[in-house]
């Protein structure tokens, strides 16, 4: 009973363990099925961009697996699927996974799962930069190993293949290590022979060969040199060398040839016909028509992201026993290697020429021990050269017209791309540099169907289309000619603009490349500048419609630069910009209400565009800032601080050894500040320095407040209030007018001479000349009075035309006085811009205090007069008034000298006597 239930139990245990077998093995990981007919397809990428490498396997029908991986990061790059590797199959493709690339690869083997597509929905794998629409490495489906008729193709731009010497590549016989690899840029072992130089090999037993990369992060006017020294050799390496030169012609074209090394020199070819120095074994033999002296041959080469690459394949043992050694790949070696510039051929001497390689050992030469049949691979991650831009450059000045035409894909540096494309100069897709705020002028000669234009977007082509966002900084559908009728677009690239934008066309994507701008002068990015105080700072700035760019330079070395607006420091919004422990620029805002380092308050204003930079230590910063701030005035500090570009803007300096962000203390504080402000004028691009009051402007201000505060008024006051005094409120009256008009015109010549001329452009010189020509018409209003006589005689009553001008002359005068009190109303407004508000509100109170006390004098005058003619209402109903009077309170100007008796100005006295006598 015992054994029959070990038996059930040992018969279900091999059920479970079947069941969970197979569904493994049909499931794969994560439960997928392996039913595709890709499952275990293998291949490598093809490299494109950023250095990618790596091995692809499909696991099975929703994961695949990739190992040896390198790329150096981009943007967002995705794993993305398409139905093919041309340019429209791969813009219209697709996102196959969430997994995304966001950073440097070295070396790395991970799975990727596919997220809702399968394998029938895919023809190619591309490693994609979303943003820029960028191919940086892909795998063809169902290219199987050793089916494809030209392994060996790239897609990369610059990259050259050439037809193979032998039937095989890369297939190693060595050991166990081997793999059969067909893209040129995957090898078996990889050494590293000095920060940018990398050896890699595979070698290839049953052809007795073994293929060769080198890989170096320099310019194409460059050569890479690698070989073996001779066995005998201990000391110069160098000599009797076998070395392999290669490198790029000015075409770009790779070139691999064999050379050995008798001399370190160039090649020199003596009279008598012998050769020595660094030179082609063919320069020793003559011509080379079979091989077999220059041995050494160019499988594959491309300049990637400033990255030479070159592959090249050498017998282990060659026929040239002379100048070629041989390669025992079961011992260990001495090689060499060089780095440096190359001399292109000539007519005298028809081949390249390397330079002395200079430069300290293990960085532009050097020598180590190497066995090729043991595996090395110390190269981690892909190698990155400080400038990975390997495309034309540009400079673009105002001076050089850009002449646009559309040509024939042959190197965009941008993969993948369509067949025609935007050639600059005839050049293809270059990059364009620009300084900031210098015009360039385009000639757009590229047909009617490319409309021309800068964009944000590097992809172009319209980006609404592709539902994304662009900004438009040139160009557009006008912007399209051909040769007999170009079109001629100028561009000046605002402070603002970023650093990097493209030239596209808006009716086809990726036609175009980069626009790099770069800081020129700051006099050509902004539209004024002015230099401060002390001409230690200048200060620079453009106005837009609703904010300001400002840019601030000093003139000698410091740790930071401050400048405030204000009349000093104290009280003022300070903009200071320094660099940082790290070595980043920074600008930050303060209020300060005080001179010490409490009171120095850091704000939230808003800035953008901010730059700061140290050239020699001398500091130099930018922001953009809107005129007013986006928050409730008086609810923080920075919201009060409103720039009206109307309003003279008072500007002051500080200078410091250092500054601190958050621990402010007393060693922070300026040591170095401006003696004054300036005060700057934004609309005009003008600034003087705030100076004391001058002692001329001060008497200007001191007369026309006599003139216009006391001889005017006065001279009013007596002719309204003063009749009673017979004929002499008339003669003062003239007098307080004249003297009036006298003291205007002194003033105005005293002024006039301290400024240097006569402007009409401020508000309180607009009033002045209103007040003064209003105050010169009174004169000549009186010389055209009318008469109130008739044949000599006095008339009982005026005549109409009399009493109109008399009503017109008190009106204008009253006008006038009031156009003069506006006059020096503003004056004082202008007193206050131009010379500070320290004296300001005190005069403006003594100004307000007279006034008042002149209003009060004038209630005081109209409620005696109003009493008077109540007085006199009161006796004429009694009777009493049975003289004939004549009331002149409405001839104000009335004189003895016009009429044969004085003007009386009230009734004659009359003796009453008692009725009842």
């Amino acid at each position: 009973m015992a054994g029959k239930c070990a038996s059930a139990w040992l018969l279900s245990f091999l059920l479970f363990f079947l069941f969970v077998f197979c569904d493994a093995d049909s499931g794969g990981e994560g439960g997928c099925t392996r039913n595709s007919s890709l499952v275990d397809f293998e291949s490598e990428f093809v490299m494109v961009q950023h250095q990618l490498r790596g091995v692809f396997k499909v696991i099975d029908d929703c994961s695949f697996r990739v190992s040896k991986f390198d790329m150096i990061e981009g943007s967002d790059v995705q794993w993305w699927g398409a139905l093919g590797d041309a340019f429209e199959n791969l813009t219209a493709g697709f996102v196959i996974s969430d997994e995304k690339l966001n950073r440097t690869y070295k070396g790395e083997s991970f799975s990727v799962r596919l997220n809702n597509v399968t394998w029938d929905q895919i023809k190619v794998i591309a490693v994609w930069d979303e943003p820029t629409a960028s191919d940086f490495g892909h795998v063809l489906l169902g290219n199987m190993r050793n089916n494809s008729a030209s392994p060996l193709n790239s897609s990369a731009p610059g990259s050259y293949s050439a037809p193979l010497p032998s039937p095989s590549i890369g297939n190693n016989s060595s050991g166990g290590n081997s793999q059969l690899y067909e893209q040129p840029t995957m090898f078996d072992n990889c050494k590293i022979l000095a920060n940018n130089y990398r050896l890699r090999w595979t070698l290839n037993l049953e052809a007795d060969l073994i293929d060769i990369g080198l890989e170096a992060a320099q310019g194409s006017e460059y050569y890479m040199a690698f070989g073996w020294a001779h066995p005998n050799s201990s000391n110069e390496l160098m000599l009797h060398a076998d070395v392999a030169v290669t490198g790029f012609t000015e075409e770009g074209t790779p070139f691999a040839d064999d050379y050995f090394i008798t001399r370190y020199s160039e090649c020199l070819l003596s009279k008598d016909g012998s050769v020595e120095g660094v030179c082609p074994d063919t320069i020793y033999e003559g011509s080379d028509p079979i091989g077999l002296v220059n041995n050494t041959r160019l499988v594959y080469g491309h300049r990637i992201d400033g990255v030479s690459f070159i592959r090249y394949q050498r017998p282990l043992q060659s026929v040239d026993i002379k100048y070629d050694l041989p390669v025992d790949h079961t011992k260990n070696m001495t090689v060499i290697w060089a780095l440096g510039l190359i001399r292109p051929p000539d007519v005298l001497r028809p081949y390249y020429l390397p330079q002395n390689h200079g430069g300290p050992p293990l960085v532009t030469h050097g020598h180590l021990t190497l066995n090729v049949s043991e595996h090395v691979n110390d190269c981690l991650g892909p190698l990155e050269a400080e400038g990975k831009e390997d495309e034309d450059l540009i400079f673009a000045d105002e001076k050089t017209t850009l002449v646009v035409v559309a040509g024939p894909a042959l190197h965009y540096p941008n993969p993948p791309n369509p067949s025609k494309v935007l050639y600059i100069n005839e050049r293809e897709a270059p990059v364009l540099r620009v300084e900031r705020g210098v015009p360039v002028k385009f000639s757009i000669q590229a047909g009617h169907d490319v409309a021309f234009y800068i964009t944000s977007d590097p992809v172009g082509g319209n980006a609404t289309f592709r539902n994304m966002s662009e900004t438009i900084y040139a160009g557009g559908p006008e912007a399209e000619g051909v040769p007999a009728s170009p079109m001629d677009l100028v561009w000046a690239p605002a402070r603002n603009t970023p650093d990097e934008v493209y030239y596209q066309s808006l009716y086809g994507q990726k036609m175009g490349w980069k626009v790099q701008l770069v800081d020129g002068g700051l006099s050509d990015m902004y539209n004024n500048s002015v230099v401060l105080d002390d001409e230690q700072v200048t200060l620079f700035w453009t106005l837009s419609d609703k904010s300001i760019s400002i840019a601030a330079r000093g003139e000698k070395k410091s740790g930071y630069l401050a400048v405030a607006f204000g009349s000093g420091m104290v009280n003022s919004f300070a903009y200071v910009g320094w660099i940082d422990e790290t070595g980043k620029g920074r600008v930050n805002t303060y209020w300060i209400d005080g001179q010490e380092a409490a009171a120095v308050h850091p704000t939230r204003e808003n800035l953008t565009h901010i730059r700061c930079k140290s050239e020699d230590g001398i500091i130099t910063f930018e922001f953009t800032r809107p005129y007013y701030p986006s928050c409730v005035p008086g609810s923080r500090p920075e919201c009060d601080n409103i720039i009206d570009p109307t309003t003279p803007l008072r500007v002051v300096w500080a200078m410091g050894a250092r500054w601190s962000e958050n621990r402010l203390s007393e060693a922070n504080m300026h040591s170095t500040t401006s003696s004054r402000p300036v005060r700057v004028l934004l609309i005009s691009g003008l600034a003087e320095a705030v100076e004391d009051l001058r002692p001329v402007l001060a008497v200007h201000g001191c007369m026309m407040f006599v003139a216009w505060g006391m001889m005017f008024p006065g001279g009013i006051l007596a002719a309204r209030y003063l009749k009673h005094l017979g004929n002499e409120w008339y003669q003062l009256h003239i007098y307080l007018q004249y003297s009036g008009l006298a003291i205007i015109v002194l003033g105005v010549l005293f002024a006039v001479a301290e400024l240097r001329g006569f402007f009409f452009g401020s508000v309180h010189a607009k009033f002045g000349v209103a007040a003064i020509v209003l105050a010169f018409l009174q004169p000549l209003n009186a010389s055209i009075r009318p008469e109130v006589t008739a044949n000599g005689e006095v008339v009982s009553s005026k005549s109409t035309l009399r009493i109109l001008w008399e009503y017109l002359h008190v009106v204008s005068g009253r006008c006038t006085l009031v156009v003069g009190f506006s006059a020096l109303l503003s004056g004082m407004k202008h007193l206050g811009d131009r010379y500070g508000g320290q004296n300001v509100r005190e005069l403006n109170w003594v100004m307000m205090i007279w006034f008042l006390m002149g209003s009060l004098l004038v209630m005081h005058l109209e409620y005696n007069e109003k009493r008077k003619r109540e007085r006199s209402f009161l006796r004429s109903n009694l009777g009493l008034d049975n003289i004939d009077e004549r009331d002149d309170s409405i001839d104000l100007l009335c004189s003895d000298d016009r009429t044969q008796e004085p003007c009386p100005s009230e009734g004659m006295e009359v003796e009453l006597e008692p009725l009842s006598r």
